[in-house]
């Protein structure tokens, strides 16, 4: 029989689960089973998200559960993968997200009101979480189309998504990481970037010819 692979989407800052739903597509037109789960982004910390995230991966049935998280939404699933026992195994795919901190949120952080905008989670966007799981292959693409939050508030510095700039994206515990010319939010409409996420979930690897 066939093994049951299972991506679980972890969508990011200010978002919902109907913000994964054309990426969702996109993998079960690739064959993966799918389910979207949801959390409010700035109404707790982040280990009360990923106490939540790791009951929700617990109801999977699958032989193979994968993640496919973006931006906050990477952070949230590394932290839960950092302190989780008995998960079927998989990889995880990582869009965007500020393995480094935001210098973004950095900035924003010093305008009036911030605190209403980010919440409880406001230190993870500002230090971000670099804490790779050891017993995951972990994949990362990032954007370099700069156009999004981060010029309303002088840039988030360097080649950038618009919202994360792509050094912040980096880590040498990664086992790939891939640059494809799409914005922060833009990723997870675009096709190529669900495909080469999927080649990942499913190989190990992108296509680095392709990009």
């Amino acid at each position: 029989m066939a093994l049951v692979q299972e991506i679980i989407l972890v969508h990011g800052l200010w978002f919902g689960p109907w913000a994964m739903k054309r990426l969702e597509r996109n993998f079960q037109s690739e064959g993966f089973r799918t389910r979207r789960f949801a959390y409010p982004t700035t109404g707790d910390g982040l280990e009360r998200h990923a106490a939540k995230l790791r009951d929700f991966a617990r109801e999977s049935s699958a032989d193979r559960l994968h993640f496919a998280s973006h931006s906050l939404g990477g952070l949230v699933t590394l932290n839960m993968l950092n302190d989780s026992d008995g998960l079927p195994p998989g990889r995880v795919i990582l869009l965007g997200s500020p393995l480094g901190g935001s210098e973004t949120a950095r900035r924003v952080a010093r305008i009036p009101g911030a605190q209403r905008l980010f919440g409880k989670i406001r230190p993870t966007l500002e230090t971000g979480y670099p804490h790779l799981p050891e017993h995951r292959e972990i994949g990362l693409i990032a954007g370099s189309r700069p156009i999004g939050l981060g010029r309303l508030v002088g840039g988030p510095g360097n080649p950038s998504d618009g919202t994360v700039a792509i050094d912040e994206t980096r880590s040498d515990d990664l086992k790939d990481h891939l640059v494809l010319p799409v914005t922060h939010t833009g990723m997870l409409y675009s096709k190529k970037v669900a495909h080469q996420a999927a080649m990942f979930l499913q190989n190990g690897h992108f296509k680095h010819s392709s990009a």
